[in-house]
């Protein structure tokens, strides 16, 4: 027996009578009943997004609508698929909600039904926020910080030292804002919730894969840089080093929503020598002494991690 409501079914109807497929298919995605947005829907509304002739601002509308539900359901199972259309969707997608001056306004959303819509609400605010900040993050720079290509030929590693001071900062927001999540273990206890988790935990994998990049690349051009731009250099690889170890837990409980462990990073971070390297050449600059070491010691200790997260990264395309 199905568990869609009435009012999903009349809901559905109404935008069936108006001819719009695509919004009875966000519709039909985010139903009442407690499961993840079905595979089917998912896949009508993701080759939506690849047509000519599909309105792309009314189907992401739709979502929004739907989003606005006084039910945690609803609501969580909308944004679940809208991070389901920015993850596998065309790019016209994330491009448009880019453009929006606003997105989901859930900071003050909450379901006092029961006790589950309680507890799930926290979750809804945190992730509604992370996709705000998805979009707001392709607005600033102009592509997907998930999607670019990595490795020694990729988007961060070839980055120029403006540019890259510029984007850092805005790919460590993003980060943050995911690990916001911060979901326990006994939390991850219905389908909906571990939808969104593991959109969540495979977008981080991607993301360290670009962050550890932009690393690489301000290790390889610090030695090279203008005593203000190694300054800012600096603090975007101390905030590196305080992230890891957040990054490292939040990926470990994937293996809670049924990711094999040996699919799960391993991220042990923490040469303390490169800190120490860095910090030296600050001091060399501003005229302090003290013991330097070169680029090739530097980066010898820093690329075992690339190596590690670039191996998982694969893993997920």
């Amino acid at each position: 027996m199905s568990g869609q409501t009435l009012t999903d079914r009349i809901a559905a109807a109404q935008y069936q009578l108006t001819g719009s497929e695509v919004s009875r298919a966000v519709c039909k995605a985010t139903t009442h009943e407690v499961m993840a947005p079905k595979k089917k829907h998912l896949e009508y509304l993701i080759s939506a997004t690849n047509a000519t002739n599909v309105n792309i601002p009314q189907m992401a509308d739709t979502l929004f609508e739907r989003a606005t539900n006084a039910s945690w359901i609803v609501v969580f199972k909308a944004l679940v698929t809208t991070h389901h259309m920015c993850v596998h969707g065309n790019e016209r997608f994330i491009q448009y909600l880019a453009s929006r001056t606003a997105l989901f306004n859930l900071s003050n959303f909450i379901d006092k039904t029961g006790s589950n819509g309680y507890d799930m609400s926290t979750f809804i605010r945190r992730y509604g926020r992370y996709l705000n900040e998805r979009a707001f993050a392709y607005r600033q720079m102009a592509f997907d910080f998930t999607k670019v290509k990595k490795g020694a030929e990729g988007v961060m590693r070839t980055m120029t030292p403006e540019k890259l001071l510029k984007g850092m900062p805005v790919l460590q927001t993003q980060i943050d804002t995911l690990l916001e999540f911060d979901v326990h273990p006994k939390e991850l206890n219905n389908p909906i919730i571990n939808a969104g988790f593991l959109l969540l935990f495979k977008d981080l994998v991607k993301l360290f894969a670009s962050y550890n990049d932009g690393v690489i690349n301000l290790l390889e051009k610090y030695f090279k840089m203008k005593k203000s731009d190694c300054k800012e250099a600096l603090e975007i690889y101390k905030r590196f080093l305080t992230r890891v170890t957040k990054i490292g837990e939040f990926m470990k409980l994937a293996e809670t929503v049924g990711v094999d462990k040996n699919d799960i990073p391993d991220i042990n971070y923490a040469p303390s020598s490169i800190l120490e390297s860095l910090e030296t050449h600050m001091n060399s600059l501003e005229g302090k002494k003290g013991e330097t070491h070169n680029l090739g010691f530097v980066l010898s200790q820093h690329y075992s991690v690339l190596n590690t997260v670039s191996c998982y990264y694969l893993l997920l395309e």
